[in-house]
Protein backbone atom coordinates (compact mmCIF):
# COMPACT_ATOMS: atom_id res chain seq x y z
CA UNK A 1 0.00 0.00 0.00
CA UNK A 2 1.39 3.58 -0.98
CA UNK A 3 2.24 5.59 2.24
CA UNK A 4 -0.25 8.43 1.25
CA UNK A 5 0.20 10.09 5.27
CA UNK A 6 3.55 9.89 7.04
CA UNK A 7 4.80 11.41 9.68
CA UNK A 8 7.65 14.30 8.19
CA UNK A 9 10.05 17.14 9.11
CA UNK A 10 9.54 20.48 8.02
CA UNK A 11 12.89 21.61 6.60
CA UNK A 12 12.17 25.42 5.53
CA UNK A 13 9.41 27.79 5.75
CA UNK A 14 9.38 31.12 3.83
CA UNK A 15 7.11 34.29 3.03
CA UNK A 16 4.51 34.12 0.34
CA UNK A 17 4.66 38.08 -1.06
CA UNK A 18 2.01 39.62 -0.58
CA UNK A 19 0.41 37.02 1.68
CA UNK A 20 -0.29 37.80 5.40
CA UNK A 21 -1.78 34.52 6.44
CA UNK A 22 -0.03 31.78 4.75
CA UNK A 23 3.57 30.68 4.69
CA UNK A 24 5.10 28.10 2.13
CA UNK A 25 6.89 25.12 3.59
CA UNK A 26 9.42 22.37 2.26
CA UNK A 27 8.54 18.61 3.36
CA UNK A 28 10.75 16.28 1.38
CA UNK A 29 11.04 17.65 -1.96
CA UNK A 30 7.21 19.06 -1.78
CA UNK A 31 6.28 22.63 -1.62
CA UNK A 32 3.14 22.90 1.00
CA UNK A 33 1.40 26.23 1.94
CA UNK A 34 0.85 26.36 5.46
CA UNK A 35 -0.66 28.86 8.16
CA UNK A 36 1.75 31.22 8.95
CA UNK A 37 3.07 30.51 12.53
CA UNK A 38 0.97 26.87 12.88
CA UNK A 39 4.82 24.97 12.30
CA UNK A 40 8.52 25.99 12.90
CA UNK A 41 11.27 24.68 11.03
CA UNK A 42 11.93 20.89 12.98
CA UNK A 43 8.65 20.29 13.60
CA UNK A 44 7.23 16.86 12.79
CA UNK A 45 3.77 16.91 10.83
CA UNK A 46 1.45 14.34 8.82
CA UNK A 47 2.24 15.47 5.63
CA UNK A 48 -0.60 14.06 3.17
CA UNK A 49 0.60 13.51 -0.39
CA UNK A 50 -1.83 14.82 -3.27
CA UNK A 51 -4.18 12.32 -4.35
CA UNK A 52 -4.60 11.23 -0.95
CA UNK A 53 -8.68 11.24 -0.52
CA UNK A 54 -9.65 11.46 3.06
CA UNK A 55 -12.21 10.22 5.23
CA UNK A 56 -15.23 12.52 6.14
CA UNK A 57 -13.72 13.70 9.78
CA UNK A 58 -14.80 17.08 11.41
CA UNK A 59 -10.87 18.01 10.92
CA UNK A 60 -10.89 17.55 7.42
CA UNK A 61 -14.43 19.39 6.34
CA UNK A 62 -12.83 22.14 5.13
CA UNK A 63 -12.09 19.59 2.47
CA UNK A 64 -15.44 18.99 1.44
CA UNK A 65 -16.19 21.00 -1.66
CA UNK A 66 -12.95 19.17 -3.25
CA UNK A 67 -14.86 15.78 -2.20
CA UNK A 68 -11.72 15.06 0.12
CA UNK A 69 -9.34 14.77 -2.46
CA UNK A 70 -5.98 16.54 -1.69
CA UNK A 71 -4.97 18.22 -5.26
CA UNK A 72 -2.19 20.72 -6.92
CA UNK A 73 -3.44 24.03 -6.06
CA UNK A 74 -2.09 27.35 -6.91
CA UNK A 75 -2.65 29.49 -3.28
CA UNK A 76 -1.43 33.57 -4.04
CA UNK A 77 0.60 32.38 -7.08
CA UNK A 78 2.33 29.26 -4.87
CA UNK A 79 2.21 25.56 -5.95
CA UNK A 80 1.14 23.85 -3.23
CA UNK A 81 1.08 19.77 -3.11
CA UNK A 82 -0.39 18.19 -0.19
CA UNK A 83 -1.47 19.21 3.27
CA UNK A 84 0.51 18.89 6.52
CA UNK A 85 -1.45 18.26 10.44
CA UNK A 86 0.07 18.55 13.49
CA UNK A 87 0.30 15.35 14.92
CA UNK A 88 -1.90 15.75 17.78
CA UNK A 89 -4.73 15.15 15.47
CA UNK A 90 -3.45 11.33 15.93
CA UNK A 91 -4.12 11.52 19.59
CA UNK A 92 -7.71 12.65 19.02
CA UNK A 93 -8.11 8.50 17.65
CA UNK A 94 -6.44 7.56 21.50
CA UNK A 95 -2.81 6.68 19.03
CA UNK A 96 -0.31 7.85 21.38
CA UNK A 97 2.92 7.10 21.46
CA UNK A 98 6.48 8.74 20.04
CA UNK A 99 6.41 9.13 15.92
CA UNK A 100 9.54 8.69 13.57
CA UNK A 101 9.90 10.83 10.71
CA UNK A 102 8.97 8.12 7.62
CA UNK A 103 6.26 6.07 9.85
CA UNK A 104 3.18 5.70 7.58
CA UNK A 105 -0.12 6.80 9.30
CA UNK A 106 -2.30 6.29 6.11
CA UNK A 107 -4.15 2.96 7.61
CA UNK A 108 -4.67 4.86 11.11
CA UNK A 109 -5.75 7.95 9.30
CA UNK A 110 -8.28 6.06 7.30
CA UNK A 111 -6.65 7.28 3.81
CA UNK A 112 -7.51 6.37 0.74
CA UNK A 113 -5.65 6.82 -2.92
CA UNK A 114 -7.92 8.56 -4.93
CA UNK A 115 -8.70 6.56 -8.37
CA UNK A 116 -9.75 7.75 -11.53
CA UNK A 117 -12.86 5.56 -12.75
CA UNK A 118 -11.97 2.75 -14.88
CA UNK A 119 -13.49 3.54 -18.35
CA UNK A 120 -16.00 1.35 -19.62
CA UNK A 121 -13.30 0.05 -22.85
CA UNK A 122 -10.95 -1.30 -19.92
CA UNK A 123 -13.68 -2.51 -17.85
CA UNK A 124 -14.22 -6.19 -17.81
CA UNK A 125 -14.71 -9.39 -15.66
CA UNK A 126 -12.13 -9.66 -13.15
CA UNK A 127 -9.91 -12.84 -13.47
CA UNK A 128 -7.87 -11.73 -10.39
CA UNK A 129 -5.69 -9.66 -8.90
CA UNK A 130 -2.65 -8.74 -10.43
CA UNK A 131 -0.52 -11.88 -10.75
CA UNK A 132 2.39 -11.61 -8.25
CA UNK A 133 4.99 -12.45 -10.57
CA UNK A 134 5.44 -9.25 -11.83
CA UNK A 135 5.40 -5.65 -10.54
CA UNK A 136 2.48 -2.76 -10.30
CA UNK A 137 3.59 0.04 -12.90
CA UNK A 138 4.02 2.85 -10.80
CA UNK A 139 7.02 4.94 -10.06
CA UNK A 140 7.64 7.19 -7.10
CA UNK A 141 7.43 11.04 -7.58
CA UNK A 142 10.69 12.47 -7.16
CA UNK A 143 9.39 15.14 -4.37
CA UNK A 144 9.39 11.95 -2.05
CA UNK A 145 13.13 10.91 -2.82
CA UNK A 146 15.00 14.16 -2.42
CA UNK A 147 18.23 12.19 -2.30
CA UNK A 148 18.38 11.14 -5.51
CA UNK A 149 19.25 14.20 -6.99
CA UNK A 150 22.25 14.90 -4.72
CA UNK A 151 23.46 11.08 -5.13
CA UNK A 152 23.18 11.08 -8.79
CA UNK A 153 23.55 14.55 -9.85
CA UNK A 154 25.57 14.57 -13.54
CA UNK A 155 25.17 10.82 -13.95
CA UNK A 156 22.98 9.54 -17.01
CA UNK A 157 19.21 8.80 -17.09
CA UNK A 158 16.97 7.95 -20.02
CA UNK A 159 13.65 10.17 -19.64
CA UNK A 160 10.52 9.08 -21.35
CA UNK A 161 7.49 10.91 -21.82
CA UNK A 162 4.51 9.56 -18.97
CA UNK A 163 1.37 9.41 -20.80
CA UNK A 164 -1.95 9.85 -19.51
CA UNK A 165 -3.71 6.86 -20.26
CA UNK A 166 -4.29 4.01 -18.20
CA UNK A 167 -1.57 0.86 -17.46
CA UNK A 168 -2.07 -2.48 -18.57
CA UNK A 169 0.15 -5.60 -19.10
CA UNK A 170 0.53 -8.21 -21.08
CA UNK A 171 2.02 -11.66 -19.89
CA UNK A 172 3.53 -14.93 -21.45
CA UNK A 173 4.21 -17.38 -18.30
CA UNK A 174 4.52 -21.27 -19.64
CA UNK A 175 2.07 -21.30 -22.12
CA UNK A 176 -0.64 -18.87 -20.83
CA UNK A 177 -1.34 -15.79 -22.06
CA UNK A 178 -2.73 -13.16 -20.18
CA UNK A 179 -3.94 -9.15 -20.29
CA UNK A 180 -3.96 -6.59 -16.65
CA UNK A 181 -5.01 -3.74 -16.28
CA UNK A 182 -3.27 -1.31 -13.33
CA UNK A 183 -4.63 -3.89 -10.09
CA UNK A 184 -6.33 -6.49 -11.84
CA UNK A 185 -5.86 -9.37 -14.88
CA UNK A 186 -8.77 -9.44 -17.00
CA UNK A 187 -11.07 -12.57 -18.54
CA UNK A 188 -11.22 -11.73 -22.43
CA UNK A 189 -13.83 -10.05 -23.59
CA UNK A 190 -14.77 -8.29 -27.06
CA UNK A 191 -15.68 -5.34 -25.44
CA UNK A 192 -12.29 -4.57 -23.44
CA UNK A 193 -9.55 -2.31 -25.10
CA UNK A 194 -6.95 -3.88 -23.70
CA UNK A 195 -7.91 -7.67 -24.90
CA UNK A 196 -9.09 -5.79 -28.96
CA UNK A 197 -5.28 -4.54 -28.56
CA UNK A 198 -3.52 -7.61 -27.83
CA UNK A 199 -6.17 -9.75 -30.08
CA UNK A 200 -5.21 -6.93 -33.30
CA UNK A 201 -1.77 -7.08 -32.75
CA UNK A 202 -1.42 -10.72 -32.23
CA UNK A 203 0.65 -10.27 -28.99
CA UNK A 204 -0.09 -14.28 -27.50
CA UNK A 205 1.11 -15.59 -30.42
CA UNK A 206 3.91 -13.24 -31.10
CA UNK A 207 5.11 -13.93 -27.30
CA UNK A 208 4.50 -17.45 -27.94
CA UNK A 209 7.74 -17.93 -30.86
CA UNK A 210 9.61 -15.55 -28.83
CA UNK A 211 9.46 -18.34 -25.92
CA UNK A 212 10.44 -16.48 -23.28
CA UNK A 213 8.06 -16.02 -20.12
CA UNK A 214 7.78 -11.85 -20.08
CA UNK A 215 5.43 -9.55 -19.15
CA UNK A 216 4.91 -6.15 -21.42
CA UNK A 217 4.14 -3.16 -19.79
CA UNK A 218 2.59 -0.13 -21.30
CA UNK A 219 0.41 2.85 -21.15
CA UNK A 220 -3.03 2.17 -23.31
CA UNK A 221 -4.03 5.77 -24.84
CA UNK A 222 -6.76 7.12 -27.34
CA UNK A 223 -10.23 7.55 -27.64
CA UNK A 224 -12.42 6.95 -24.85
CA UNK A 225 -9.66 7.54 -22.61
CA UNK A 226 -8.68 10.30 -19.88
CA UNK A 227 -10.40 12.82 -22.53
CA UNK A 228 -8.06 11.53 -25.28
CA UNK A 229 -5.60 14.44 -24.29
CA UNK A 230 -3.72 13.00 -27.41
CA UNK A 231 -6.27 13.72 -30.06
CA UNK A 232 -5.94 10.23 -31.30
CA UNK A 233 -8.51 7.91 -33.48
CA UNK A 234 -8.97 4.60 -31.76
CA UNK A 235 -6.65 2.90 -29.24
CA UNK A 236 -3.30 2.08 -28.91
CA UNK A 237 -0.67 0.98 -26.36
CA UNK A 238 2.89 2.38 -26.04
CA UNK A 239 5.33 0.32 -23.56
CA UNK A 240 7.67 1.23 -21.12
CA UNK A 241 9.31 -1.48 -19.24
CA UNK A 242 9.15 -5.67 -19.80
CA UNK A 243 9.90 -7.95 -16.83
CA UNK A 244 12.00 -10.98 -17.43
CA UNK A 245 9.23 -13.45 -15.16
CA UNK A 246 11.94 -16.62 -14.44
CA UNK A 247 14.60 -14.20 -13.90
CA UNK A 248 12.60 -12.12 -11.35
CA UNK A 249 14.21 -8.89 -13.21
CA UNK A 250 13.71 -5.79 -15.82
CA UNK A 251 15.08 -6.32 -18.96
CA UNK A 252 17.42 -3.27 -19.70
CA UNK A 253 16.14 -0.62 -21.81
CA UNK A 254 18.21 -1.45 -24.60
CA UNK A 255 16.68 -5.23 -24.71
CA UNK A 256 13.30 -4.03 -24.27
CA UNK A 257 13.43 -1.82 -27.13
CA UNK A 258 14.58 -4.97 -29.36
CA UNK A 259 11.61 -6.92 -28.12
CA UNK A 260 9.52 -4.50 -28.92
CA UNK A 261 10.22 -3.52 -32.67
CA UNK A 262 10.67 -7.81 -32.88
CA UNK A 263 6.95 -7.03 -31.91
CA UNK A 264 6.12 -4.49 -34.22
CA UNK A 265 5.36 -2.98 -31.01
CA UNK A 266 5.97 0.99 -30.03
CA UNK A 267 7.04 2.38 -26.87
CA UNK A 268 6.36 5.58 -24.85
CA UNK A 269 8.44 8.38 -26.65
CA UNK A 270 12.28 8.50 -25.86
CA UNK A 271 13.39 12.17 -24.70
CA UNK A 272 16.51 12.12 -24.02
CA UNK A 273 18.87 8.47 -23.95
CA UNK A 274 21.65 10.83 -22.15
CA UNK A 275 20.06 13.08 -20.07
CA UNK A 276 22.15 14.73 -17.23
CA UNK A 277 20.79 14.35 -14.04
CA UNK A 278 20.14 17.96 -12.15
CA UNK A 279 21.52 18.96 -9.04
CA UNK A 280 17.77 20.19 -7.52
CA UNK A 281 13.94 18.69 -7.72
CA UNK A 282 13.23 22.24 -8.76
CA UNK A 283 15.15 21.93 -11.93
CA UNK A 284 13.75 18.13 -12.72
CA UNK A 285 10.54 19.96 -12.61
CA UNK A 286 10.91 21.74 -14.99
CA UNK A 287 12.42 19.51 -17.60
CA UNK A 288 9.03 17.79 -17.15
CA UNK A 289 6.83 20.55 -17.94
CA UNK A 290 6.77 20.99 -21.71
CA UNK A 291 4.51 19.95 -25.10
CA UNK A 292 3.93 16.03 -26.08
CA UNK A 293 5.91 14.11 -27.88
CA UNK A 294 2.71 12.50 -29.07
CA UNK A 295 0.71 16.18 -29.76
CA UNK A 296 2.45 19.82 -29.90
CA UNK A 297 -0.75 21.29 -28.57
CA UNK A 298 -1.09 19.32 -25.59
CA UNK A 299 0.86 19.77 -22.27
CA UNK A 300 2.80 16.34 -21.52
CA UNK A 301 1.96 14.75 -18.39
CA UNK A 302 5.48 14.38 -16.86
CA UNK A 303 8.92 12.10 -17.44
CA UNK A 304 10.01 9.02 -16.52
CA UNK A 305 13.81 8.81 -15.85
CA UNK A 306 15.50 5.15 -15.64
CA UNK A 307 19.21 4.71 -14.85
CA UNK A 308 19.44 1.07 -16.56
CA UNK A 309 22.66 0.52 -14.88
CA UNK A 310 22.27 -3.23 -14.00
CA UNK A 311 18.81 -5.06 -15.51
CA UNK A 312 17.52 -6.18 -11.86
CA UNK A 313 15.19 -5.32 -10.08
CA UNK A 314 16.77 -3.05 -7.92
CA UNK A 315 16.60 -0.34 -11.06
CA UNK A 316 16.05 2.89 -10.12
CA UNK A 317 13.98 5.00 -12.06
CA UNK A 318 11.32 8.00 -10.89
CA UNK A 319 8.55 10.31 -12.32
CA UNK A 320 8.33 14.16 -12.75
CA UNK A 321 5.01 15.18 -13.26
CA UNK A 322 4.57 19.05 -14.67
CA UNK A 323 3.00 21.30 -12.45
CA UNK A 324 1.26 23.39 -15.12
CA UNK A 325 -0.20 19.59 -16.27
CA UNK A 326 -1.38 19.32 -12.67
CA UNK A 327 -3.37 22.99 -12.63
CA UNK A 328 -4.63 22.69 -15.86
CA UNK A 329 -6.25 19.44 -15.38
CA UNK A 330 -7.07 20.50 -11.83
CA UNK A 331 -5.10 17.62 -10.59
Amino acid sequence: MRKLATIQKILSLNPIPDADAIEVAQVLGWKVVVKKGEFAVGDNVIYCEIDSLLPERPEFEFLRNSKFRIRTVRLRGQISQGICFPISILNKDYYTGIWAVGDDVTEILGIEKYEAPIPAELAGDAKGKLPSFFQVTDEDRIQILPHIPEQYQGQLFIATEKLDGSSCSFYWKNGEFGVCGRNWEYFESPTNSMWKFARQNYIEEKLGVIGRNLALQGEIIGEGIQKNRYKLKGQTVRFFRMFDIDKYEYLSYGEMIEIIKELKLETVPVLDWNYVLPASIDEILAYAQGKSALNPQTEREGVVFVKFETNNLGRLSFKAISNKFLLDNKE
